[in-house]
């Protein structure tokens, strides 16, 4: 092992608990004050390989791992897991699933408080993690009222409370936006002058390319090889996008998104309609009256045969619009028209499909398979054609060879997909997608699109919500900004 690494993978070969091997020799390391990238398509084995990094695995991911993964002095499978909390800070896709406390200050206190830390040292430590990674604004607030992106911060500060000498990052852009990408580009910009050993499994390559030192690209659980930014750089946009990588320059794609904005709504009969919509709720407590949230909808059309995307910050209502146009949640004001009529929230609930942002909502079944047929088993439908058309539509999206596995045993770019295949399965007047393509490569990005150009293709109204600026400059027809 090289003795100046402070992480190192030497031929690891790793198999989660009745599954096949997630990983296939893999040889890293990563030194102090380095960013490596684990780049590669959905499902490729970058998680794997941070969760060897981080300890998770076989630490708490049970499995059967062979060579050797060393990090802070620390060997996975060798020593317990708690003994990586001071070496190593991790900040996961869904920030959501690492949060311990109901407060953000008590989010950040929690660790020091684990270590032993006395009152009056923590109370220290969070005051000055706040100001180093400058958020002092979101202390002593409520961490389910925070955008996306303050979450993620938050996360972010959380993991470092302890000043580990290893990050360990694993779709941290995911579903931020444009702004919140690059407060998050500044605190990791500050670990790395810190000296602090950073690894970070993405597949939005663009928001931190000048801070990263080294790609490591996998593909099938293999390490396909270690480049430099300069070579990586240097490679054909070709190469790239054969590995199913995205593109290190969003420029272009920006600048047709400005373009879209400014593009004409449509022509003939609506499909979907909003006329001085408000969107937002209401505060909740005990004689309390108002609003907390509120959203005032632009009055829009949208066509069959459209896809719109739906763009804006985090916390912009961009969800709760969506909610709202699929009969969810009741508008504040104003009203959602279908085919130029009024609609009630039980006639948009039969005529929408909504994907959510997080997909663990919305899967039920015991299988696959069983959860993209759920609504037409549900209906009475014929399932001989039903089971046909399932099996087509889970070929088109990759899915077909985890058919039969339960659903919340696929990656998180796979169950994505699936929610998708759900919404496309049912014939519906209108889709709505909250953020399709999170967590997704290119590859499945751009399959991803393609289907929805096949949806409105049939005639359905598509929109799309999302900080993807490359669906949305590929695939949108338009797009409505709620900045």
């Amino acid at each position: 092992m090289d003795s100046t690494a402070l992480c190192t993978l030497r031929d690891c070969t790793f198999a989660y608990s009745g599954e096949g091997a997630a990983l296939h020799g893999v040889s890293l390391d990563v030194r102090a004050g380095e960013l490596v990238m684990l780049v590669g398509p959905s499902g490729c084995g970058k998680t794997t390989a941070t969760r060897l990094i981080n300890g998770l695995a076989p630490g708490h991911f049970t499995g059967t791992l062979t060579g050797h993964a060393c990090t802070g002095g620390l060997e996975a499978g060798r020593v317990p897991l708690e003994s990586y909390a001071r070496v190593v800070g991790s900040v996961f896709q869904n920030p959501k699933t690492q949060y311990f406390h109901a407060r953000s200050t008590d989010e950040l206190a929690f660790p020091c408080e684990n270590a032993g830390m006395p009152a009056p040292q923590i109370r220290e430590r969070v005051r000055q993690v706040a100001a180093r990674f400058g958020i002092a604004d979101l202390l002593d607030r409520t961490i389910v009222n925070l955008s996306g992106g303050q979450q993620q911060r938050l996360a972010v500060a959380s993991a470092a409370v302890l000043e580990p000498a290893v990050m360990v990052l694993d779709e941290p852009t995911s579903n931020l936006d444009t702004a919140s990408m690059a407060r998050l580009h500044g605190m990791i910009a500050a670990l790395k002058a810190d000296g602090v050993a950073i690894v970070i499994a993405e597949h939005r390559l663009a928001w931190c390319a000048d801070l990263v030192d080294r790609y490591c690209v996998f593909d099938g659980g293999e390490l396909l090889g270690a480049y430099t930014a300069r070579e990586f750089e240097a490679l054909p946009a070709t190469q790239r996008e054969a590995w199913g990588l995205r593109t290190l320059d969003v420029s272009a794609d920006r600048a047709r998104i400005a373009e879209l904005a400014r593009a004409a709504h449509g022509e003939g009969a609506p499909v979907l309609g909003t006329r001085g919509l408000e969107v937002g709720y209401r505060k909740r407590a005990l004689f309390r009256r108002g609003v907390e949230f509120s959203l005032r909808i632009p009055d829009v059309d949208v066509y069959g045969g459209q896809i719109v995307g739906i763009m804006g910050h985090n916390g912009a209502g961009k969800s709760t619009f969506a909610r709202t146009l699929c009969g969810l949640q009741a508008p504040l004001a104003g009203t959602v028209e279908l085919g130029g009529e009024p609609a009630s929230a039980s006639a948009l609930s039969r005529a929408a499909a909504l994907v959510m942002q997080d997909v663990h909502y919305q899967l039920f079944a015991e299988s696959v398979r069983a959860e993209v047929m759920l609504e037409t088993v549900q209906a009475g439908g014929e399932l001989a054609a039903a089971r046909e058309q399932c099996d087509a539509l889970l070929g088109e999206l990759d899915l077909l060879d985890v058919a039969d596995r339960h659903p919340m045993s696929l990656s998180g770019g796979q169950k994505q997909r699936l929610a998708i295949a759900v919404a496309l399965m049912g014939k519906k007047r209108f889709v709505v997608l909250d953020e399709p393509t999170s967590g997704l490569d290119r590859a499945h990005m751009m399959q991803v699109g393609a289907l929805l150009r096949e949806l409105a293709g049939r005639g359905v109204a598509v929109l799309v919500i999302t900080h993807d600026d490359e669906l949305a400059a590929h695939w949108c027809d338009r797009i409505l900004a709620l900045d």
